[in-house]
């Protein structure tokens, strides 16, 4: 490439090559690519920053769901317990908005006495969310599957627990 003037003369650019070392002055008839270039920057950072956005967002959104939970499971079993589970998995998709809490019915570790597990979803009211069913497991179960869970409840027990 030719350079209008020499490039900068100071020996710290000596190792660059010679496009890419500082100029003087620019090349003639820049200014329309330095605006396509600025645009795309800008473009790009937007981009960037509405994705930043609404990743927050959902996060603060699904958060907020979560600990709405955690209080309709304390309110609907009377239990105060800190030890609980959540699976946003085991109903579907996480889009769906449909998760079960699971906590012990009695004080001691988790999982070491019976499980109730409550399916929760809807929208927040109050600080809670409806209940639409859920099931026990018993002690030392290490997971949920459908063959250990028994005393099913509501309509979301229906093809969710062992016939």
């Amino acid at each position: 490439m030719n350079t209008p003037s020499a490039p900068a003369a100071d020996g710290r650019w000596a190792a660059l090559p010679t496009w890419l070392r500082p100029r003087d002055t620019e090349f003639s008839a820049t200014g329309r690519t330095r605006l396509v270039e600025t645009t795309l920057l800008v473009l790009v950072a937007l981009l960037l920053a509405t994705a930043t956005v609404n990743d927050l967002m959902r996060n603060r959104n699904v958060n907020e769901r979560l600990i709405a939970d955690l209080r309709t499971w304390r309110a609907y079993t009377g239990h105060d317990y800190l030890n609980l589970t959540i699976s946003q998995e085991l109903l579907g998709p996480t889009s769906i908005q449909r998760e079960v809490v699971c906590g012990n019915t009695a004080p001691g570790a988790p999982k070491a006495t019976i499980e109730i597990c409550l399916a929760i979803w809807g929208p927040t009211a109050n600080g809670r969310r409806a209940v639409h069913g859920g099931w026990y497991l018993p002690a030392k179960a290490q997971d949920d599957t459908r063959s250990l869970r028994y005393g099913c409840f509501g309509p979301a027990s229906r093809g969710m627990c062992p016939r």
